[in-house]
């Protein structure tokens, strides 16, 4: 089985799983890496940003970003990885999901965990006016989830110019996920995304009246009562069961065929340990993919070093796992 021994030792000033995962969104200090943000018009006549970083160079890769849940521009971890694709001579695109640029987007749909369609535009672009560009792909959490479930779908027919791929603390399992965060402290993580999700949502009222159930939309406190009165009925599901069963990337690993690297920590507070086990068994089918579940780390944290010098095992450990060249 393609198990990498891991040697990360987590910060002792960040005990626990709810600490890391905090700091590296609270605490940490990232400077921004990109240079540029560009809008491209979508086929739906729409548009999605990407935040870019260097020139993309014949032989040199370019790493492609997606981050999490309500990310942006200013998450730690999207930064953390771009700064390290670029001390390696890399160039480096964030792509930002519909209506995570500050704008809202002209179409009645939006983003969620299982919708590739962009994603493979943004490939495809990329592809069609770099030739010969050298593909590094990572996704952070739901970009994790589009981008294996993107993997899976591609299966033999994926591109050349894609060589390698990450995902880092992906949900796999999106039913399983909703129904953990409704335990322990996970309702004080979805109050968090909640606000944002409802405020983008009801930014689409004047456009799209018709578009949710609007006493469903603010009375909905959980990811499932807000995915089963939104996410899946815009999206073209029935509800959020339906949602979830199709869009959870977990049916989908069997059938990657690049190099893919499933990094997690088994403390994740956003993903039940017993996830990883079903992972664990689909990776044991697919020589395609390897995986490092650290015992410590939280959700996309992985802090290590004193206060004074953090360090970010995570950011450096995968970009290192996609240089490689085997």
């Amino acid at each position: 089985m393609p198990e990498l021994k891991s040697d990360y030792s987590h910060a002792w000033w960040l005990p626990g799983a709810h600490l890391p995962t905090l700091w590296g969104k609270k605490g940490r200090r990232q400077p921004a890496m990109h240079e540029r943000i560009e809008q491209w018009r979508t086929p739906d006549d729409d548009h999605i940003s990407i935040a870019r970083a260097g020139t993309i160079r014949s032989g040199r890769p370019h790493l492609l970003l997606l981050h999490g849940l309500e990310g942006s521009v200013h998450s730690n971890y999207a930064q953390g990885l771009m700064a390290q694709a670029l001390q390696r001579g890399w160039s480096a695109d964030l792509m930002l999901f519909r209506a995570c640029d500050g704008l809202i987007n002209n179409q009645r749909r939006m983003y969620h965990s299982g919708e590739t369609g962009d994603l493979d535009f943004v490939v495809r672009t990329l592809i069609g006016t770099h030739p010969d560009i050298d593909l590094r792909l990572v996704g952070v959490s739901l970009g994790g989830n589009v981008l294996m479930k993107w993997l899976g779908e591609q299966g033999e027919s994926i591109a050349l110019n894609v060589r390698r791929a990450a995902g880092v603390s992906v949900p796999y399992d999106l039913a399983a996920g909703s129904r953990f965060l409704e335990t322990g402290l996970g309702p004080k993580y979805v109050s968090f995304f909640m606000k944002s999700l409802k405020a983008k949502t009801l930014a689409k009222r004047e456009k799209f009246p018709d578009l949710c159930d609007w006493d469903r939309l603010m009375k909905a406190s959980t990811f499932w009562e807000f995915d089963d009165s939104v996410t899946g009925p815009v999206h073209g599901f029935t509800d959020a069961a339906d949602y979830y069963a199709r869009s959870s990337s977990l049916s989908y690993l069997g059938r990657i065929r690049r190099p893919t690297l499933l990094f997690a920590a088994t403390d994740d507070p956003f993903v039940p340990s017993s996830v990883l086990d079903d992972v664990r068994k689909v990776v044991s089918n697919n020589d395609f993919l390897s995986y490092e579940f650290t015992r410590n780390g939280g959700h996309v944290g992985w802090t290590s070093g004193p206060p004074w010098n953090p360090r970010y095992y995570m950011e450096e450990r995968v970009i290192e796992w996609l240089a490689n060249t085997q």
